[in-house]
């Protein structure tokens, strides 16, 4: 029986390597572009979560 696991990054490397390119998809595909966000905002429900947080430090 085979172990399934890479015990080191040399064994996950040689495993890697082993498996087929139409299972490991294109290489050379474009990625999607990011989308924008909405900025970070804190609003008192947020802050009042962490409010006495200096108690416990």
């Amino acid at each position: 029986m085979r172990n399934t696991e890479a015990n080191t990054l040399a064994e996950l490397i040689e495993d890697c390597t082993e498996v087929p390119q139409e299972l490991r998809g294109a290489a050379d595909r474009a990625l999607p572009e990011p989308h924008p966000t909405a900025p970070w905002q804190v609003d008192d429900a947020n802050y009042a979560q962490v409010a006495d947080l200096e108690v416990y430090v």
